[in-house]
């Protein structure tokens, strides 16, 4: 399941260690409005009510839970990313209606079945894999049942609660493919925000605001059909939010998978043009990546540091030699 490297992007300016890790508080949706529909993937949204926030129904204005919040900044990020290997998205509704926790989804069969039968499976896994819930939206590029699948960079469509085991058991299990369906190669750069404000009003007050920016910039350079953005559930770390991982090709053409925190809307624009434009990781706002464990993470931040370092100094010197 290779990923070939896509074009570099141009911009134009305008202007504990178990198998799989099921993210805490991973949501599921509801929908008051769906009708069940056996054998669809319809039917698998299925939902009669909907379980309030619990973090995400604190008392204050959202400028409390905001980018201007008092421990804002307060935090060390390297090293916040618990090590997995494998990165599955359920495209599953919308954040206005996720509640707190996928666990507690009695009535949403899809999510609760899936996360159920990783469970389930974990001893069988040899990936440690994570699930969360991105976005979906029937008839667009995430239907409503879409799973994708990083680092393989693949999406399976309209996967239905009747599927379930099957899945489970020939691609997470098995890393074949699933016979109903056929993988479809992703490409370009996938970028997940979490918005899940009803487990915590951190991710449902920053989410949307860097959701926002990051579509209308890449509106503005061009960048529709390379990088893609969709606001996903709870993945760890409320006090770090905004938080943001992106996965796409580096300049080796491995598919990696990197998670940065505190990121504001004027932050935007940096990871746009350094991580995804020039593959160049944005220092000030990594927390790590998948793959790697918490002390790799704080490892190649540490040389990267010290590269770059090195570089200034040898350009600098460059310079002092060419005066003379």
């Amino acid at each position: 399941m290779a990923s070939n490297r896509d074009e570099p992007l141009t911009f134009i300016n305008p202007s504990t260690s178990s198998p799989v890790v099921v993210s805490d508080g991973d949501s599921y949706l509801l929908d008051p409005n769906s009708n069940s529909q056996i054998g669809s993937a319809s039917g698998s949204f299925q939902n009669e009510g909907f379980l309030g926030g619990l973090d995400g129904g604190s008392s204050g204005s959202d400028a409390d839970f905001g980018f201007l919040r008092p421990e804002f900044l307060q935090s060390p990020l390297v090293g916040t990313v618990e090590h997995y290997d494998r990165h599955v998205f359920l495209c599953y509704k919308n954040p206005e209606v996720w509640p707190p926790r996928i666990e507690a989804a009695e009535f949403d069969r899809l999510p609760r079945l899936l996360s159920a039968a990783l469970v389930e499976r974990k001893g069988d896994t040899k990936k440690q894999t994570r699930l969360t819930i991105c976005e979906g939206h029937d008839g667009t590029e995430t239907s409503n049942g879409d799973v994708l699948i990083f680092p393989d960079m693949i999406r399976y469509r309209r996967l239905t609660h009747f599927d379930v085991d099957t899945f489970v058991e020939e691609v997470l299990v098995k890393d074949a493919e699933w016979l109903p369906g056929t993988p479809e190669a992703l490409k370009g750069s996938y970028v997940f925000v979490c918005s899940h404000g009803t487990r915590d009003r951190r991710c449902g007050v920053c989410g949307p605001a860097l959701i926002t920016r990051f579509k209308e910039e890449i509106e503005s350079h061009g960048l529709q059909g390379k990088v893609s953005v969709s606001p996903c559930s709870h993945i760890g770390g409320h006090k770090y939010a905004g938080n943001v991982i992106i996965f796409g090709s580096n300049i080796n053409g491995e598919v990696t998978g990197h998670w940065y925190g505190y990121v504001t809307p004027d932050g935007v624009p940096l990871l746009l043009e350094q991580h995804i434009g020039k593959g160049e990781i944005v220092d000030s706002l990594w927390r790590g990546q998948m793959g790697f464990s918490e002390e790799d993470q704080k490892r190649s931040q540490e040389l990267r540091l010290q590269l770059n370092w090195w570089n200034r100094c040898g350009k600098k010197h460059k310079r002092v030699n060419t005066n003379k």
